[in-house]
């Protein structure tokens, strides 16, 4: 992966330099003036003010189906290692139940907590098929669970691995419920320019007030808010408002492509528009992405992020993830 800055290269020569510079430009800070919200039998409406990058105050209220908010992601749990590969283990050996290994035994053994398949049989070449078999129905179970869970085994840039929340299908299993705002904004914003759609979306969103991130790699998604969940609380951390963010675009703008980009204790988007001087981009899988970063609480347009996120960009200290559509007909 390239990234590309337009920025003067004295502002990347070194650390101290860039700092130095970046403290005389200082973004403004997002300020959420008022939020409410009121419940109903069958809704909840909920009512923004708040002031973009501009200065200029921006208002929204959007009524939310009830169900939605709560049911949606109501599985949605921290990652327990012991209490998945139980679950596991037990597909497994529904699945081994159904499709007989012909010529072996299956026992399983238990130690320290942790159970083992052990495969016995006078036929090396069939103890040997039978273990490929049980190997590749404990993938095929274990992707099963990430699936439906909505985890994801997860490799960092520095090569670290870990489980994490896959933010992507939380994402596309939230873009019609946020088809409500889709009217609202775009009666604010002109579809044709993406520009202004995006800075809106990202200063709304910048608004609502920040929670510290979980350390992605051990908090096993401890934290992290599915974007209605978010919306109802009025917080979340850079992972949860990341994902609200790229839901939000994709149900405004469907055909758009975008990256989903993790650096250490911190996330935010890039999205496959052309770059203006001084914006910066980074080039993915042949994909040059303009950079945005809807965390907060700086007021920060498309091209712009804070100088440490910009440092990371710079040293290819990240991880990005393509987010495609996945259904061109929810437009």
């Amino acid at each position: 992966m390239n990234i590309r800055n337009t920025l003067p290269t004295q502002l990347i020569g070194s650390l101290i330099s860039a700092s130095i510079v970046f403290c005389a430009l200082v973004p403004a800070r997002a300020e959420q003036i008022t939020f409410s919200k009121v419940q109903q039998e069958q809704q909840v409406t909920f009512n923004y003010r708040w002031k973009d990058h501009n200065n200029t105050e921006q208002s929204m209220a959007f009524s939310l189906q009830n169900e939605n908010i709560f049911e949606r992601f109501r599985h949605l749990k921290i990652y327990q290692p012991k209490f998945a590969q139980k679950s596991i283990l037990r597909n497994i050996k529904k699945q081994l139940r159904k499709e007989k290994l012909p010529g072996v035994n299956i026992n399983y053994q238990q130690s320290q907590g942790e159970t083992s398949i052990e495969v016995r049989g006078q036929d090396e070449k069939q103890v040997a098929l039978a273990y490929a078999k049980i190997n590749k129905i404990e993938q095929q179970q274990r992707e099963l669970y990430y699936k439906k869970n909505y985890y994801q085994a997860f490799t960092n840039y520095d090569q670290s691995t870990g489980i994490k929340v896959d933010h992507r299908s939380i994402a596309d299993d939230s873009v019609l419920d946020l088809k409500p705002l889709k009217p609202l904004i775009l009666d604010q914003v002109s579809i044709k320019n993406i520009r202004k759609v995006t800075n809106y979306v990202l200063g709304f969103i910048q608004s609502i007030p920040y929670a510290t991130l979980e350390d992605r790699m051990t908090s096993s998604g401890a934290g992290f808010n599915p974007p209605l969940k978010l919306l109802w609380e009025n917080q979340g951390d850079c992972d949860s408002k990341m994902t609200l963010a790229v839901a939000l675009l994709r149900s405004l703008m469907p055909r758009i492509e975008m990256v989903l980009i993790y650096i250490e204790q911190h996330a935010f988007i890039g999205i496959a528009i052309p770059a203006k001087a001084g914006e910066l981009t980074i080039n993915h899988e042949g994909i040059e992405y303009l950079l945005a970063d809807p965390t907060g609480p700086a007021l920060l347009p498309l091209g712009k992020l804070a100088p440490e996120s910009e440092l990371a960009i710079t040293q290819g200290q990240y991880v990005a993830e393509s987010y495609y559509a996945r259904q061109i007909s929810q437009e």
